[in-house]
């Protein structure tokens, strides 16, 4: 096991810097996700720490060694591929030892580290089939077990679940989340899908544009978001984000609506900003909302329902903007129905319109 510091990293394609000089130190045996939309640098800066990629500026330190010039078999990580990349001609037994059977280990080694990473991953009863006659979930596991075999001090996971179904990624969450505890090795994992990385992360590395926008574990990024991008990336639905100017002590939005500024603001009139609310603070007044002394109302026509069991999401529309809100007491809710909502203010968020920057930071 070991830390990684990222220090001033960059990478750049003749004139185009696609990673900003960004710097992050990563604790031994901590899991960090970094996550973001398609083309935000992620995987290139994982490919960086893998060697897979020259790095262009700065440095990439793994335990005490600057790495920038070592190939990858000389940093002692390995990497998990989203597409498993399992030779199709070699058993599940042979596929786990190859590396090691490549580095000239003892027979006698290589056959305890694949019967500790079967045992570990539940591949014993694997062993002798083929990658052609397992399920995706199944060769997943085989890839993560090639890389447990090596004992590496990181391990680097490039969107290794992307290829499953929906039902498989909830299990492999679970199955990685397991290893993690029972390896305890430093994950640097990668991923576009905001659920994974908050329920995987120890810590959680935003990306946008080449740039780390902010870091912080789950319950910050969803609490805190930095910015009005975090806040509508994290957190499934989005934050609702609704257009307004500050005026005496309340937002007022584009159809004249008055929200008070959530609790602990102080912001001058005139300025432009955004509301942030989530869905889980914006209820039908009697559904699950505690009344506190930081309530507002806002009365809404509901313009769509989805059911999803114990609650169900409401689309509704305030101020030329549609808003999604929740309810927990499920009912009946005909579309064109106007409701009266309750907004949890001290749960609320304002961000600068123009920098997208929030104002409790």
């Amino acid at each position: 096991m070991a830390q990684v510091h990222l220090r001033n990293v960059v990478k750049r394609y003749g004139a185009l810097d696609v990673v900003h000089s960004i710097s992050l130190d990563i604790a031994d045996g901590e899991f960090v996700v970094l996550v973001g939309p398609s083309g935000c640098g992620k995987s290139t800066t994982l490919r960086m720490v893998a060697g897979l990629e020259e790095i262009s500026d700065g440095q990439v330190v793994i335990g005490d060694r600057v790495v920038n010039d070592l190939p990858p078999r000389d940093r002692n990580i390995s990497m998990v591929f989203q597409n498993y990349a399992l030779y199709p001609h070699m058993t599940v037994r042979e596929n786990l030892g190859f590396s090691l059977k490549i580095a000239r280990r003892p027979q006698a080694q290589i056959d305890a580290a694949v019967d500790e990473a079967a045992a570990i991953l539940a591949l014993t009863p694997l062993l002798d089939r083929k990658p052609g006659a397992l399920s995706g979930g199944q060769r997943q596991r085989v890839a993560m077990g090639r890389a447990i075999v090596r004992h590496p001090d990181v391990f680097l996971f490039d969107e290794p679940l992307s290829n499953l179904d929906a039902k498989l990624r909830t299990q492999m969450r679970v199955e990685i989340k397991k290893l993690h505890q029972k390896v305890g090795s430093t994950v640097i994992y990668v991923t576009h899908d905001q659920v994974e990385a908050m329920t995987l992360a120890d810590r959680i590395v935003i990306m946008r544009d080449g740039h780390i926008v902010q870091v912080g574990t789950p319950l910050e990024v969803f609490e805190d978001p930095a910015n009005s991008f975090v806040a509508t990336f994290i957190g499934s639905p989005p934050m609702n984000l609704l257009p307004g100017t500050v005026q005496g002590g309340r937002v007022v939005l584009a159809d004249g609506t008055a929200v008070p500024v959530p609790p602990g603001l102080h912001v001058a009139d005139g300025r432009r900003v955004h509301l942030g609310i989530r869905a889980d603070n914006i209820m039908p007044e009697g559904h699950s909302l505690p009344p506190t002394a930081h309530m507002a109302h806002v009365d809404m026509p509901v313009t769509l329902t989805e059911p999803l069991g114990t609650e169900t999401l409401l689309f509704a529309t305030l101020a030329g903007a549609e808003v999604q809100a929740k309810m927990l007491n499920p009912r009946p809710v005909t579309p064109g129905e106007r409701l009266r909502f309750g907004i949890a203010l001290d749960k609320c968020h304002l961000f600068d319109a123009d920098s997208g920057v929030s104002l409790r930071m």
